[in-house]
């Protein structure tokens, strides 16, 4: 189904302010359709020289025209948006948004809009075999009519109304007024909270001192249980509220003019241990405040839902910090020992313990300053790469560097990938550039996530390799993923130093750091790791991981 930002823009002349105007009107409009009982359907007009059916089959809406008017104002009009009631049955059962009709066809909206004013029926239309009341209302901006609301009510259970409903029609019909006099939505309202109140959650009626005239049922209930022991009509509820709200300390200036009617705005308050969601609309009609429509919801489940929440974040951010100070202390107590022992092969050991577990450390810092499992892992990667770089000899003066981005990783990924790239660049350093010039270098790539990535400079990267015969003495045992197969993550180590081994095999290698590599990348995250020698000399180790989350065992390497 088209959007109203589309079909505005293929069927009209309206500008970018009026769609604004628009998408306010429609994201609030629920409250008008619920306190009418009634569907809405937007309509705006075809641009001049738009395409107009030849012949349309009529429907609700007022009198049905006969040939096209040539010389009318308005060819033809757009239906760009529909909400049907949730306090009442409904009378279109079919989706119209995207209909459009010729003049003449919508009686009732021709009129309204003519003579930019609200516009009812007088008696009720049979058309579907229900009887359904009629009313078109002009939606103004300013001097500008933008369009048309068509209100229709069915009137298939139309029974004596109750003092909630007509205190709802009442209500209906003010805000219908003040959306034909440009007054609703109102001009520079914040946008509401999420999940604001609606209709049936409760409602409240004051006049022009913000006295309440009416609260329905889940209105009183709602203040009966923040404390207050008597019924609201007619008491004044700014009053009441601050009153029932009154702990000692300074409550908010804005709250009783907000809850006296006179100023658009949402507000929680909180007392007697429950929470409640006010918001309030001033009526103007005509120039002049009538009152204000109140309406409530009590939240006080979900903001207990909320603090749980944000209590169980700080818990998890706490253990991650209290991790990664675990660590540095396991870290720096394993660089004492080192420092200690008069061996190099057990000083060797000692120092790659301690890269290992300040590896693990920075994800756990990293994860100690978000609110969710979620890492920029380029940072990361960054501190990880100048860690390997802060360890190389001074003899041969490699600066490592990144290339490419590996995004926002889930910490199940973060942790051992990190792990993993700092066996590979300590295995780089050592092995491929050992007292030697040279460059390393890592290379990051996404698939699979909509775009195609751009292509690094210079990198072949997994699943591109020409041939997987003979000519290519490390290609892949298995046929590699294309970006198709899923969102995954292509990270690539390459160095310019001596190269592999005639006879190197990962899988037979006696290197823990390797059997490290593959264990995390193969084993624990489902990958595929792939060593190969790089064009002009060098090694390329290239890793394949998935981003779907279901991290399972993986092809052998």
């Amino acid at each position: 189904m088209p959007t109203l930002t589309d079909l505005v823009r293929d069927h009209t002349d309206l500008t970018e302010t009026d769609v604004e105007w628009l998408h306010a009107l429609v994201s609030d409009w629920q409250l008008l359709a619920d306190l009418s009982f009634a569907d809405l359907l937007l309509w705006v007009p075809l641009r001049s020289g738009a395409a107009v059916p030849a012949d349309e089959q009529g429907g609700r809406g007022g009198r049905r025209g006969g040939a096209l008017d040539t010389n009318a104002a308005v060819q033809g009009w757009v239906a760009i948006a529909q909400m049907r009631p949730t306090t009442g049955p409904t009378a279109y059962s079919e989706d119209l948004v995207g209909k459009v009709v010729r003049t003449g066809r919508r009686g009732l909206i021709d009129v309204a809009w003519r003579e930019r004013r609200i516009v009812r029926e007088g008696d009720p239309e049979w058309g579907s075999g229900i009887p359904v009341r009629e009313e078109s209302i002009p939606v103004r901006r300013g001097a500008k009519i933008l369009g048309v609301i068509q209100r229709s009510t069915n009137l298939s259970s139309a029974r004596t109304p109750s003092r909630l409903e007509l205190t709802y029609l009442q209500s209906a019909s003010d805000l219908a007024k003040m959306i034909s006099e440009g007054r609703f939505p109102v001009p520079g309202e914040e946008p509401n909270m999420v999940r604001s109140p609606r209709v049936g959650d409760g409602l409240m009626r004051l006049d022009r001192g913000g006295g309440v005239t009416y609260a329905s049922p889940n209105a009183q209930s709602a203040y009966r249980r923040l404390g207050l022991p008597s019924d609201l009509v007619g008491e004044s509820l700014g009053k009441v509220t601050a009153d029932l709200c009154d702990t000692g300390e300074p409550l908010e200036e804005a709250l009783s003019v907000v809850l006296s009617g006179r100023a658009p705005r949402e507000v929680e308050v909180e007392s007697n241990g429950s929470v409640m969601q006010l918001r309030t609309i001033p009526l103007v009609v005509g120039g002049t405040r009538i009152g204000a429509i109140v309406l409530c919801r009590d939240v006080t489940e979900l903001r207990w839902r909320d603090r749980e929440l944000m209590t169980k974040d700080a818990t998890i951010r706490e253990i991650h910090h209290r991790v990664k100070n675990n660590l540095q202390t396991v870290a720096a107590l394993l660089r004492l020992q080192a420092r200690r022992l008069r061996i190099p092969e057990g000083r060797a050991a000692l120092d790659e313990a301690v890269r290992r577990v300040g590896s693990i450390a920075i994800v756990h810092e990293t994860l100690s300053h978000t609110p969710d499992e979620l890492i920029d892992f380029d940072d990361i990667a960054d501190r990880v790469i100048m860690m390997a770089g802060e360890v190389s000899t001074p003899e041969t003066k490699v600066e490592p560097k990144r290339t490419g981005s590996f995004g926002v990783l889930p910490a199940e990924v973060a942790t051992p990938l990190a792990m993993a790239l700092t066996e590979l660049l300590q295995n780089a350093l050592e092995h491929g550039l050992a007292n030697r010039f040279g460059t390393l270098e890592v290379v990051a790539r996404r698939y699979g996530e909509g775009g195609a990535p751009s292509e690094p400079a210079g990198v072949r990267v997994w699943g591109e390799w020409p041939d997987s015969g003979a000519s290519e003495p490390h290609a892949p045992k298995e046929a590699p993923r294309g970006p198709g197969d899923g969102p995954r993550l292509v990270a690539i180590v390459t160095d310019d130093g001596v190269g592999l081994p005639p006879d190197f095999d990962v899988e037979s290698s006696n290197s823990l750091g390797l059997q490290i590599v593959r264990t995390l990348i193969v084993g624990e995250l489902g990958g595929r790791l792939d060593f190969r020698d790089r064009p002009g000399g060098g090694t390329e180790v290239t890793v394949d991981v998935p981003l779907d989350h279901n991290h399972r065992s993986g092809p052998r390497a």
